[in-house]
C-alpha cells in the first residue's frame, strides 16, 4: 500500500525528527523508544510526556519520544523500521497503514480485550482497520483520532438558508424535528441557497483527506458501495446511480476551483469568511477563535445529513502499535494499556480542547466537547452522540481493506463527482468508476 523506502533515504529525511523528549528514570528496567504524532494543538504534546513521565518514574523504564510531524515523517519512518528491524519500540500510525505493516507487529489482544471488557467495544472503524486475520494489531488512541461532521455559520445558514442549527443539534442529547429533517436533499437546497448568497459550501472534489471523506459519507448514506466485502465490483446499482443523481445537482452549487482543493483549502474559505459550510474538525474553529474570532463565535459543528441508509460521518483513528523486533514487549503494552485508560485520555482530551476523539463509545461523554467555547457548545456534537442515529466511517468501505485503501488513496469518489462537475454523464461516469475498480483487484 505505501511504495518502499530504503532505510539510508529515510534515515536521511528523518535525521532532524521533531521534537525529540526524553525520559529518564533512575535505576531504569529496560528502555522503551516511542514515535508518536506530533499534535497540532498546542498543549497536545505537553500532556502526552507528562502521563508518560509518571508512567516511567513509577516502573523505572527509561523512555524516549519522538514527536513527528513534517509531511509523512512517521509513515516514512514506519516503512525504514520495517526494513531494518530496528529504530522504536511503539510507533503511532493512522487509518490504513496497521494493515500495511501488521506482518511485523506484535499482537496486543490481552491489552484491547482488557479494555473492551473495562470500557465496552470500540468502534466498527477501530476493528475493521487494527484487527488483521481475527488478532489485534494495534491498539486504538485517541491522540490524532478525529471525526469530519459539518461546521456551518450560524447566521449565513439561518439567514439564507433557514436552518438554525443551534436548535437543531441543542447542547444536550435530544433528538430534534431539525436534527430530522437534516438530510442529504435538505443539505442540497441549503447548498443551493447558500451559492447564490455568495457563500457556498466548500466542498472539495480532489484526492486529498478532506474532499474523500466527505464523499465517502456521503456514498455511505446512500448505501452506494463501489465495491463489496467479497472484492466484487458493484458500482452499476441503483445506489450509485441515485447518489451521483444527486451529486449532479451539488456540484452546480460548489466554488469553481474545487478540483483544486487540499484539505485545507476548506478551512481557509470557513475562516476567512467564504463559506457556509465544511465538513472538519474543530481545527478551522480553532484557527479562526485565533485569527478570525468573529467567526468562530458563529460556528456550530452539527452531525451528518441523513440518506436513504442513514447518517454516517467520517472517522479517521489513530493506532499505536508495537514492533515484532521491539526488545521490551512488555514494557511497552503496558505503557500504552495504561495511557487507554479514561483518566488520561480524557486528560489529553481536554488538553487539545476535544479535537481528539476517544475509540470507546464510553468516553464521548467527557464535559470538553461542551465546555468549548466561543459559543459555548460550539463542538458539543463533534463527536457521535446517541441522539444522532449516526455511525463512524471511513471511505472505501465495506471493500476488503487492500481495496479500500486504494478508492481512498486515489480518491475514487470525488473523482466520480469530479466527473460531473466537468460536464460528463452519470453512465460515463460510471463506466469510468467500473474499469477504475476493476484495476484494484487486478
Amino acid at each position: 500500500m505505501q511504495t518502499r523506502i530504503t532505510r539510508r533515504r529515510t534515515l536521511q529525511a528523518t535525521a532532524a525528527a521533531l521534537p525529540l523528549v526524553h525520559i529518564r528514570s533512575a535505576g531504569a528496567a529496560g528502555k522503551l523508544a516511542l514515535a508518536f504524532w506530533d499534535h497540532w494543538v498546542p498543549g497536545g504534546n505537553d500532556a502526552m510526556s507528562r502521563q508518560i513521565n509518571a508512567w516511567a518514574q513509577q516502573n523505572h523504564v527509561e523512555v524516549t519520544v519522538d514527536y513527528m510531524s513534517a509531511g509523512n515523517k512517521l509513515l516514512i519512518t514506519a516503512a525504514a523500521e520495517e526494513q531494518a528491524k530496528t529504530g522504536h519500540d511503539v510507533i503511532a500510525l493512522p487509518v490504513w497503514e496497521i494493515h500495511n505493516h501488521a506482518r511485523a507487529f506484535e499482537p496486543v489482544d490481552e491489552v484491547v480485550q482488557r479494555l473492551i471488557a473495562k470500557y465496552g467495544p470500540t468502534n466498527e472503524v477501530n476493528e475493521y482497520l487494527a484487527k488483521v486475520n481475527g488478532h489485534w494489531m494495534a491498539v486504538p488512541s485517541n491522540s490524532g483520532s478525529q471525526n469530519q461532521p459539518p461546521v456551518g455559520r450560524i447566521s449565513v445558514l439561518r439567514d439564507k438558508a433557514g436552518l438554525d442549527l443551534p436548535s437543531m443539534y441543542p447542547v444536550n442529547d435530544q433528538y430534534t424535528a431539525g436534527a430530522d429533517a437534516w438530510t442529504w436533499e435538505a443539505h442540497l437546497k441549503a447548498a443551493e441557497s447558500c451559492q447564490k448568497a455568495g457563500k457556498p459550501f466548500a466542498l472539495g472534489l480532489s484526492n486529498a483527506g478532506d474532499c474523500v471523506d466527505f464523499c465517502g459519507a456521503l456514498f455511505a448514506a446512500y448505501g452506494a458501495d463501489l465495491v463489496d466485502a467479497k472484492g466484487n465490483v458493484t458500482v452499476r446499482s441503483d445506489a450509485v446511480r441515485q447518489v451521483l443523481e444527486y451529486g449532479e445537482q451539488l456540484v452546480k452549487s460548489l466554488p469553481r476551483d474545487v478540483l483544486s482543493y487540499d484539505s485545507a483549502s476548506n478551512n481557509r474559505a470557513l475562516i476567512s469568511g467564504q463559506s457556509a459550510l465544511i465538513f472538519n474538525p474543530p481545527s478551522a474553529w480553532a484557527v479562526a477563535k485565533r485569527d478570525q474570532p468573529q467567526v468562530a463565535q458563529d460556528c456550530w459543528t452539527i452531525s451528518a445529513p441523513r440518506g436513504p441508509k442513514g447518517r454516517f460521518v467520517a472517522y479517521n483513528p489513530y493506532f499505536s502499535a508495537i514492533w515484532s523486533y521491539s526488545r521490551n514487549k512488555q514494557s511497552a503494552k503496558d505503557l500504552l494499556e495504561h495511557l487507554s485508560q479514561r483518566e488520561q485520555v480524557e486528560e489529553r482530551t481536554k488538553a487539545v480542547s476535544g479535537f481528539d476523539i476517544p475509540p470507546f463509545d464510553s468516553m464521548l461523554d467527557f464535559p470538553v466537547w461542551n465546555e468549548v467555547e466561543p459559543p459555548r457548545g460550539t463542538v458539543y456534537h463533534y463527536p457521535i452522540r446517541p441522539s444522532h442515529h449516526a455511525r463512524p466511517h471511513v471511505a472505501g468501505t465495506p471493500a476488503a481493506p487492500e481495496i479500500a485503501v486504494q478508492i481512498y488513496n486515489r480518491g475514487t469518489q470525488p473523482a466520480m463527482l469530479a466527473k460531473l462537475f466537468s460536464g460528463q454523464s452519470v453512465p460515463q461516469v460510471i463506466a469510468w468508476a467500473e474499469e477504475e475498480l476493476e484495476g484494484f483487484s487486478r
